[in-house]
């Protein structure tokens, strides 16, 4: 078998031991890899890399396009960027996927058939990091979905659950809220479930969802949901599979894939050889099927099936009931591969004969709208009044249609028991299409009374559909 090169990076904490342990296997098995070691992680976010990542290693992810990863720590405070965020968006590695297994009964669990995968958005939302301070008292965070970001994960999802045999794709949103841009989400969904008539589809709302997975994780097959609600519901659903320490991820992109356990460094038990090394072996496995060596895959993960069967268990999964002998992490690594080439005795056994994350992806549709400026919203920093302040907003060249305050409407039609505090937002609507110099102009007369002008929205109607909130919905 040909050897393909991929990017092995130790990162902190527990990080160096689970990768030994997990390289050691994945030699062991067989699989045919040449293995770059690259640099990232604590060291070098303090040798002055705010991304944590060398250059020299982005060159190295480059070439193999294939990047195991163990957990790193990011310094806590400001500049530091998310390593994970940053090579996700760097490489466009759009889905994040998580296998959610319960190991019934060897692995303690309310819920001894779950077999979950949720599929997570991983470019955008609240994930791009864009934030403000506007006025001393509030903090803006900036929420971006788009057409194609929801086109490319959303296919994604349907096409996971042909390849691999399952029966439904479940969506999860905040649209009865977020009406635009959970909105699309969830019309794209709508939209790309009429191409799969072999499937079943289904959306909820993400507070009552979420409840359900974590109550009836059963009723479910494959998720799929923006980036920050992925990242919440693919935590709870690893954890009430039975440990986080038992799941591993990965990162899928057309040109690139990354791929990792989900839990963190754990840096108070580092060098103590504790750390389950599960979550990091069971990435490798799905890497080894997305580089087409399958049955390596399907060999190691059958034997680490049948060391959890054995009893044979780390610290963190350790149970009196089911455990019989608690190993540490290297320990625990020699145990699955004594066991290579064993077959599951009572979990069901795995097929990777497919690679499913090697299809062609459809392309991204175009639409063509006809996209008209009608208005801006502007937001102003003032310790005033609403009384005050309406009396400088009179007499300007566009309509002013109502005030805000943190989304609530103030005028017209305020309510006095309305909490207030030094950030407004005025809404300028034509209801005609106009120019921006019109903008410019509205905005030099507020200048010109001493206005704190802290922030801008155009408003813009696309096909004549309203592309922005409406005063009904406040």
């Amino acid at each position: 078998m040909k050897k393909h090169s991929i990017s092995v990076a130790y990162g902190d904490g527990i990080g160096p031991e689970i990768m030994q342990a997990t390289l050691f296997v994945l030699q062991e098995a067989g699989a045919a890899l040449d293995i770059e070691e690259v640099h990232i992680g604590e060291k070098v976010y303090h040798a002055g890399y705010a991304s944590g990542i060398e250059p020299s290693a982005f060159d190295s992810l480059r070439r193999t396009k294939v990047f195991l990863k163990a957990p790193i720590t990011t310094p806590q405070g400001g500049g530091f960027r998310s390593l994970n965020v940053t090579v996700r968006t760097s490489f466009g590695l759009y889905a994040n996927v998580r296998p959610c297994i319960a190991y019934h009964p060897f692995i303690p669990t309310k819920h001894p058939h779950m077999d979950v995968v949720i599929v997570r958005e991983n470019e955008e939302d609240l994930y791009t990091g864009i934030e403000y301070r506007q006025t001393p008292d509030v903090y803006h965070a900036t929420k971006l979905i788009s057409r194609p970001g929801c086109e490319k994960i959303i296919r994604y999802a349907f096409e996971y659950a042909r390849r691999y045999g399952r029966k439904k794709v479940s969506c999860l949103t905040k649209d009865n809220i977020l009406k635009l841009s959970d909105g699309l989400f969830h019309r794209t969904f709508e939209a790309i479930a009429k191409e799969y008539p072999d499937l079943v589809h289904e959306h909820w709302i993400v507070d009552i969802g979420m409840a359900k997975i974590a109550d009836t994780p059963q009723h479910f097959d494959v998720v799929v949901l923006p980036n920050l609600y992925g990242d919440i519901l693919s935590d709870i659903t690893a954890q009430i599979s039975g440990s986080v320490g038992l799941v591993g991820t990965s990162n899928i992109g057309e040109k690139g894939a990354m791929f990792e356990a989900i839990h963190g460094s754990a840096p108070k038990i580092a060098g103590q050889n504790i750390a389950n090394p599960s979550g990091l072996i069971l990435a490798s496995v799905l890497m080894l099927v997305h580089i087409s060596q399958p049955q390596v895959a399907q060999t190691i993960h059958h034997a680490w099936l049948r060391t959890l069967e054995a009893g044979i268990h780390t610290k963190d999964i350790f149970h009196e009931k089911t455990s019989k002998e608690l190993v540490g992490t290297q320990e625990f690594a020699q145990a699955v591969v004594r066991r290579l080439g064993q077959l599951p005795h009572h979990l069901p056994q795995v097929n990777y004969q497919c690679a499913a994350d090697a299809w062609p992806h459809h392309g991204i549709s175009v639409q063509s709208t006809h996209r008209q400026l009608v208005g801006v919203d502007v937001y102003f920093h003032s310790y005033e009044s609403v009384d005050t302040l309406m009396g400088q907003l009179q007499d300007l060249p566009l309509p002013l249609k109502f005030v805000t305050n943190r989304g609530t409407k103030v005028w017209p039609n305020g309510h006095p028991e309305t909490f207030c505090v030094d950030h407004w937002r005025c809404r300028f609507e034509a209801g005609i299409e106009i120019t921006f110099s019109t903008i410019l102009k509205l905005l030099g007369q507020l200048d010109a009374r001493k206005l704190d002008v802290i922030k801008t929205e155009h408003l813009y109607r696309f096909d004549n559909i309203a592309g922005y909130s409406h005063e009904e919905n406040l």
